[in-house]
């Protein structure tokens, strides 16, 4: 039963995380939303719900090994995972100015995040801050951005162009978006229940389930959005979608989680799981910066090094 509740529950927030997506996306055209703001704000939210919901559902559930876990280990698999794949199907171009202002911004949440949880947990107080960081950084780019037309702008745009509309007009874009919400929370309360049940009946640590199970799970909508970016030669999609995935995880998903209910940290992700989290970010920086691409072989280093990593989680449970 466990194993049915886990596989309704990705089912769910796969199938959810896609509607939510398209029918925010369909509502904000007919607004007349630009695409900068879509691809920087609609997008980035909605492939992050899942992650949210989760975790909210697990912190308040009184498993804060599931919620952390999550958002710890949805930010490895999007770099070493979904990164490494999209750079195996095509090598993936990065913009310098990207790079230079996304990338520090994803590197300085991380180490906020690093310092956090080596207090021990992440309380009101540091989940406010980190919301304002997340409020400040989109007024700033969106600033920037409407001044004058960057490359960043263009990446925005790129993820906006990338999601069809569905036919039917506002009131069905409307349904879509309220079925793809109602999926996206009963597939994230499967998925925390099973995986809940699954740790406590198999002895298995919920950090360590929430590191895997969950974490891939809920990065379905960046994976499906990176390889078909990537199959259209949109790699620089890719790259934004991890960048941004990424730093909404942090200063989104955490911040909005331990503003709702403080969260312990497990000692195990403080000790290494954290440090790979940092690692992954570190290396994959390094990585868009060597030439302004991420080739190939690098791709199949960083799925190499997440084949490891689970690997290291599996055999030491």
């Amino acid at each position: 039963m466990d194993i049915v509740l886990l596989l309704a529950g990705l089912a769910g927030l796969v199938i959810g995380g896609d509607m939510l997506v398209r029918g925010a996306v369909a509502l904000a055209r007919g607004f007349g939303v630009s695409p900068l703001l879509i691809g920087l704000t609609l997008v980035g939210f909605g492939t992050s719900a899942p992650e949210l919901v989760t975790s909210l559902q697990a912190a308040l559930a009184g498993s804060p090994g599931i919620a952390v876990g999550n958002i710890v280990g949805s930010n490895i698999g999007n770099i070493l995972l979904i990164l490494g794949l999209g750079a195996l199907i095509a090598p993936i171009a990065v913009a310098p100015e990207v790079l230079k202002r996304d990338g520090t911004v994803l590197a300085l949440a991380t180490l906020a995040c690093l310092g956090a949880v080596l207090t021990g947990g992440v309380g009101r107080l540091a989940g406010g801050a980190m919301l304002a960081a997340l409020a400040a950084y989109l007024i700033a780019t969106v600033v920037i951005e409407k001044r004058r037309q960057t490359a960043a702008a263009a990446l925005y745009e790129h993820e906006a162009e990338l999601l069809p509309t569905p036919p039917g007009g506002f009131w069905r874009a409307g349904a879509i978006l309220l079925v793809g919400l109602a999926a996206t929370i009963l597939g994230a309360r499967f998925l925390v229940t099973g995986a809940i049940s699954l740790a406590e009946s198999a002895g298995i640590p919920e950090e360590v389930i929430g590191l895997t199970i969950v974490a891939i799970g809920t990065s379905m909508p960046e994976l499906v959005t990176s390889v078909i970016a990537a199959r259209k030669g949109h790699g620089d999609v890719a790259f934004g979608n991890v960048v941004g995935s990424n730093i909404f995880n942090i200063l989104g998903i955490l911040g909005a989680t331990a503003l709702a209910m403080p969260l312990s940290v497990p000692a195990s992700i403080a000790r290494f799981d954290i440090w790979v989290m940092l690692a992954a970010t570190l290396v994959f920086l390094v990585f868009a910066r060597t030439g302004w691409r991420v080739g190939r072989r690098e791709g199949a280093l960083l799925m190499a090094a997440y084949a490891g990593y689970i690997g290291w989680l599996v055999a030491t449970v």
